[in-house]
């Protein structure tokens, strides 16, 4: 991947377009306003909530972490999962940082699989 990672309104715009949706219609499907869109969309103003931001994903069939973490915004259910474990998932998180993307998909299989044998 090279240098700068492009905004989060240009990827929008990039990915409604991909599918053939009209700016109307997409504003229409997420629930805001056309002119709010354009100006997400433009960059003029801050990326959407992490939840309207997935909503986003759901309608163009992406990835909405992937969107939620490009409008900087963190996904609604990763605090409670950390309050629930404070000391521990902090840490992991941690020493998960800088695995690469298959070492993170390992551990993430580990983790279904210790998952599974307790329920």
């Amino acid at each position: 991947m090279s240098g700068k990672q492009k905004p989060f309104g240009d990827v929008l715009r990039e990915k409604r377009m991909a599918k053939g949706i009209s700016l109307r219609k997409f504003a229409d499907q997420v629930g805001v306003s056309p002119t709010y869109l354009s100006q997400v969309e433009q960059g003029n103003i801050d990326p959407p909530t992490a939840e309207r931001v997935k909503k986003m994903a759901e309608i163009l069939g992406e990835n909405a972490d992937e969107l939620i973490a490009l409008a900087g915004r963190v996904p609604e259910d990763l605090p409670k999962i950390i309050q629930k474990q404070p000391t521990q998932m902090p840490e992991l998180l941690r020493e998960a940082s800088g695995l690469t993307a298959e070492q993170l998909r390992q551990l993430v299989d580990k983790a279904r699989k210790l998952k599974e044998k307790e329920g």
